[in-house]
């Protein structure tokens, strides 16, 4: 779920630029940094997948949530 509430921005994707990076995880939280490793990373920031999934605003890198996970306990 691309998330414009939660921002104020929204990726938009444009088909054959955006590259489609999908990071399944098994938690609500989670940290991104962009491809810090190969040198393209951006400030870390940490977003909360609400529903199913979310995208970073900085890099659209797409986290999907796995099918029985986030059952964080409120932690």
């Amino acid at each position: 779920m691309r998330d414009p509430l939660m921002t104020g921005y929204a990726p938009k994707l444009v088909e054959g630029v955006t590259p489609e990076q999908l990071v399944e995880v098994t938690s609500r939280k989670v940290a991104c940094d962009g491809e810090a490793a190969a040198g393209l990373g951006h400030p870390r920031i940490w977003l909360h997948i609400e529903d199913r999934e979310i995208t970073c605003p900085y890099c659209s890198i797409t986290y999907v949530l796995a099918e029985g996970a986030g059952e964080d306990h409120g932690h």
